[in-house]
C-alpha cells in the first residue's frame, strides 16, 4: 500500500490567518545538558518521542528535566488530524521486534521513575498496536522495579482495552482533543463519543487513573468546554489537561484565539469543582506535561 509520509496535504482555505502571538506564548526551547543527554540516548537506541515529532512546546523544559514521552510503532501515523504535525500515511513503519526492550533500556539508563508511552495510530495492524504497548509496559517493569507507567493510547475498543488492562499501566490517557462541535478537525475515524467509549472502557477494565485533554483556542465556546468536562467526568475520567492549541506549521489549521492564562485558571477551577482530582490548565499544558504528578 502506498505510504504518503511527508507528503503535503491538500491545500485548504483557513481564513484570514492567526491573531498575533501574545507575550505569554513565547517560550525558549533550550533543553540544556540533560536534554542533550536524552537526545543522545534516544538516537543511540533508535527511539522517537512525541515531544519532537509533534513539536511540543514543552520539549525544552521536559528534556531539561530528563523526561520524555516515548512514541511506539514508528513515526508514521495512519490518521491525519488537521491540528497535528506527525507524518501520516496509509500504512505505518515496520514494527521493531526489540522495541519494548529498547524503550526499557533507554528509560533505565536515563533513570526515569515515571515513563510515558504513546504512539502513532496504527489502523493497519490487527490489534492497532495494543500488544506493543503491553510489551513495553512489561519490559519497563522487568527492568525498573517500582516504575510508574502512563499509556497515552489511540481510541482503543473492547479487545484492545482488554490487552491494555492485562498490562495494567498506572495511568491510561486518551484525548478527546476538542469540544463536540469541533471534532471535524480530527481524522474522520475519530469522534467524541468514540473517545468517551475508550475512556469508559479503560475505567471499567480496572485501570485506576484515566486522563484526557482538550486543546483550546480552536473556536470553542465556554459552555462547550464546560459540557465536555461534564461528559468526561461521567465517563470516569479523573485527570484533565487543558492547553492552548499552537499551530505547528502551515499545513495545520490556524489558531482562532489565544486564551489568557487567567482564562485557563478559571477553567481549572471549573474542572476541580466538577470533581477532577488532577487538573493542569495553562497555555503550554499538554497531556504528558508534569505527568509524574498524576
Amino acid at each position: 500500500m502506498e505510504n504518503t509520509a511527508g507528503r503535503a496535504k491538500s491545500p485548504e482555505s483557513f481564513g484570514p490567518g492567526e491573531p498575533a502571538k501574545p507575550l505569554w506564548i513565547r517560550r525558549p526551547l533550550s533543553s540544556g545538558t540533560s536534554g542533550a543527554r536524552l537526545e543522545e540516548t534516544l538516537e543511540r537506541f533508535g527511539l522517537y518521542t512525541v515531544c519532537g515529532e509533534a513539536q511540543c512546546p514543552n520539549r525544552g523544559e521536559c528534556w531539561g528535566q530528563g523526561t520524555a514521552a516515548f512514541m511506539l510503532m514508528g513515526k508514521v501515523c495512519t490518521r491525519s488530524c488537521r491540528f497535528c504535525a506527525v507524518a501520516s500515511g496509509k500504512t505505518g513503519e515496520p514494527l521493531r521486534a526489540d522495541q519494548a526492550e529498547a524503550v526499557a533500556a533507554a528509560a533505565g539508563e536515563l533513570r526515569l521513575r515515571h515513563v510515558v508511552l504513546t504512539s502513532v495510530d496504527r489502523d493497519d495492524l490487527d490489534d492497532r498496536g495494543a500488544s506493543c504497548y503491553a510489551a513495553a509496559v512489561a519490559a519497563l517493569r522487568r527492568r525498573i522495579p517500582g516504575v510508574r507507567v502512563e499509556a497515552l493510547v489511540p481510541d482503543y475498543r473492547r479487545d484492545e482495552l482488554a490487552v491494555m488492562a492485562r498490562a495494567f499501566p498506572d495511568v491510561l490517557a486518551h484525548n478527546v482533543e476538542t469540544v463536540r462541535s469541533l471534532q471535524h478537525i480530527r481524522d474522520g475515524r475519530a469522534s467524541f463519543d468514540g473517545s468517551l467509549e475508550t475512556l469508559k472502557g479503560a475505567k471499567e477494565a480496572g485501570i485506576p487513573v484515566t486522563k484526557s485533554s482538550l486543546l483550546l483556542g480552536l473556536g470553542e465556546k465556554r459552555e462547550e468546554v464546560l459540557a465536555a468536562m461534564d461528559e468526561l467526568r461521567e465517563a470516569g475520567v479523573t485527570s484533565l489537561v487543558m492547553g492552548q492549541y499552537l499551530r505547528p506549521g502551515k499545513r495545520q489549521i490556524p489558531v482562532v484565539e489565544y486564551l489568557h492564562p487567567d482564562t485557563f485558571a478559571c477553567y481549572a477551577e471549573e474542572a476541580r469543582a466538577r470533581g477532577f482530582s488532577r487538573v493542569i490548565s495553562a497555555p503550554f499544558a499538554r497531556t504528558s506535561y508534569h505527568a509524574a504528578e498524576d
